[in-house]
């Protein structure tokens, strides 16, 4: 039994712990007896909520904890480490600071408006402004690589029938996913396959072919493929022959990456190339042989983290959110105080700046906000 008085425990509360050998039968009675006594067990993320609660961790930190509980690589490990450590808390208390001077050299320049150096409280307020701007912006852009990086994103490959998609899928995954024909329309529904590799995590949905079909079960997979389309992060678009690239992402989303793949280059007897125009990128590959499969993982991993998890830290779409609303909030300021608006009305845009930080970290929280937050977390810790 060992006792870790308050504070000097994970939840910040006075903590007992039971250790005992590792027979099932023995735990399972261990646990019996201890609710018997007027124990229960914890609710699903309890401990880390308690953590929060108590002081002992700050909202990004807690939800660190269920990012390096559900790691599947060690580069998912070591960013969620890094959120657990605090990098990401600490970089979102620097801009929190940059905001809150931005707040007080405000309220100066409204308190005192009249006086000789309201010129100079300008030129600091744009300064401010502008490095309060750079600095969301680099914080967004490494965010938004810490939830790729958490999450994993959704890569759709599309194409007509018999082009290699199953084929590719099955190379990328390393094992014979899909099944793999000469008859057209062999895909009917869609088939995702979770693939990791060099810190990156995919999840690959194979589709239908894209084709006018009379048959029903054909066409029915061929609207799947289209819907599976619509929401995915990176449009895999495999032809079996050089083509233009007109047109042959249509209904992909407009913030989707394109990438073209040119399969069956043994056929071809030509060589793997990688190469990017009017933004799609190129990749000429045989899946069967293997031949350029490097290449389409480099440039997944490129486009996934910008070729580096080296100081990626975890995070979540709900962080990418707050900060986008901080972001249209300073934006908002700023160009209140070019245009010479009523000092009030930008301080009020700079005061839902700082709120939305603080959901961040949780120092501005709802109940319904914690409870979603925790509810996913493994049971107990």
């Amino acid at each position: 039994a060992l006792y870790f008085p308050a504070p000097h425990s994970f939840t910040g509360e006075d903590v007992l712990e039971l250790h005992a050998h590792g027979s099932p039968i023995v735990l399972d009675r261990l646990l019996r007896r201890a609710c018997e006594l007027g124990a229960r067990p914890a609710r699903a993320g309890e401990f880390s909520e308690r953590a929060f609660l108590n002081g002992k961790l700050d909202l990004a930190q807690a939800e660190a904890v269920a990012d390096l509980i559900a790691a599947r690589s060690e580069a998912q490990v070591r960013a969620a480490q890094r959120s657990l450590d605090g990098e990401f808390s600490q970089r979102v208390a620097a801009l929190t600071r940059s905001v809150v001077r931005l707040r007080v050299e405000l309220e100066a320049a409204i308190d005192f408006a009249e006086d000789a150096s309201e010129g100079a409280s300008r030129d600091t307020l744009a300064r401010l402004f502008a490095d309060a701007a750079a600095q969301l912006e680099a914080l967004l852009a490494a965010t938004r690589r810490g939830v790729r990086l958490t999450e994993g994103l959704h890569a759709v490959l599309i194409g007509e029938p018999n082009v290699g998609k199953s084929s590719l899928l099955n190379a990328l995954a390393g094992s014979d996913r899909a099944i793999v024909t000469a008859v057209p329309g062999t895909t009917r529904d869609v088939l995702r396959e979770s693939v990791a590799f060099d810190g990156v995590e995919l999840t690959l949905a194979d589709t239908a072919g894209l084709r006018e079909s009379a048959d029903v079960v054909e066409e029915e997979g061929i609207r799947r493929a289209r819907a599976e389309l619509a929401r995915a992060d990176i449009v895999l678009r495999v032809v079996d022959r050089e083509v233009a690239a007109n047109d042959l992402f249509a209904g992909a989303p407009a913030a989707a990456t394109r990438i073209l793949i040119v399969n069956k280059i043994d056929l071809a007897g030509a060589s793997p190339r990688c190469d990017e125009r009017d933004g799609v990128v190129t990749i000429a590959l045989s899946a069967r042989t293997g031949a350029g499969l490097d290449l389409l993982r480099a440039a997944l991993r490129r486009i996934a983290l910008g070729g580096e998890t080296d100081g990626v830290f975890s995070a979540r779409a709900r962080h990418v959110q707050a900060l986008e609303r901080a972001g249209r909030h300073l934006a908002a300021a700023a160009s209140a105080g070019r245009a010479l608006a009523t000092p009030e009305l930008v301080a009020e845009e700079l005061r839902d700046v700082q709120q939305a930080l603080g959901e961040i970290t949780g120092v501005f929280s709802t109940e319904d906000l914690l409870s979603a937050i925790f509810s996913t977390f493994c049971i107990g810790k």
